[in-house]
């Protein structure tokens, strides 16, 4: 279960979340739970999660060590920050900031190069959606994203665009096609490492429908954005029922 709390909490309020969240959750079994505070909250949130069953993840990354790319920050700077994994290729980096495959496929490089593990996002808008291109969009995004690399230490996030902050979700019989089709074109690229890789469902989960998505056979968690951003939300989301 990860949390993407994308431009919200302080320094002070990632605090608050964390000292109440944690212990709600240090006694859960066999769930990895990932965190992803604003970059500012970084360095507060490793102090605090550090010693717990709770790992850290940035939003975003660079795909340069250093130089002139004013506000950028590179991917040693997120591992000294206290990070072991990053999200890379987020819809709102593709749609805001006009991130391209090729972008992202840098990124992928540069932050596995600096031992990061990867939350690596794909999906498809509503237009594609309605006009029948979903397959195609996915492919693309995953064959130029893992260009020129393979599935190790790489969790695969499926997130409609459609259903992102928008109430909207996936069903689970629509979650299960897509995320069956993701697999088999890891297959296509990774071989058997696909059989083995993660992929999240990304798209307003909350407590009352994380259990019907969590019990489709490739669904392996979720990445989560509002429903992530109060601890009491969250924990329910870890707690999910199995079946």
């Amino acid at each position: 279960m990860a949390a993407n709390w994308k431009m919200n909490k302080t320094i002070s309020e990632t605090g608050e979340f964390l000292s109440q969240f944690i212990p709600a959750v240090q006694d859960v079994p066999d769930i990895d739970i990932v965190i992803a505070p604003p970059f500012t909250s970084l360095s507060a949130a490793a102090e605090k999660i550090r010693g717990t069953n709770i790992m850290l993840s940035a939003q975003d990354v660079f795909h340069q060590e250093k130089g002139a790319y004013t506000g950028e920050v590179s991917p040693s700077m997120l591992v000294d920050a206290g990070c072991t994994q990053v999200i890379i290729g987020h819809s709102e980096r593709r749609q805001y900031f006009h991130e391209t495959d090729g972008i992202i496929n840098k990124k992928i490089l540069a932050a596995k190069k600096a031992g990061l593990k990867i939350i690596f996002c794909v999906g498809e808008s509503l237009d594609e959606r309605e006009a029948g291109r979903t397959f195609e969009v996915l492919q693309r995004e995953i064959g130029e994203g893992l260009r020129d690399t393979d599935l190790k230490d790489m969790v695969i996030a499926y997130e409609p665009i459609w259903a992102i902050g928008t109430g909207k979700t996936a069903s689970p019989e629509q979650a299960q096609e897509a995320h069956s089709f993701i697999r088999s074109r890891l297959k296509d690229f990774c071989g058997n490492m696909a059989d083995e890789t993660r992929i999240l469902y990304g798209g307003s989960v909350t407590p009352e429908n994380v259990d019907l998505l969590m019990a489709c056979g490739d669904v392996d968690g979720a990445l989560v954005g509002g429903a992530s951003l109060k601890p009491e939300s969250f924990e329910k989301l870890v707690k999910f029922t199995r079946r």
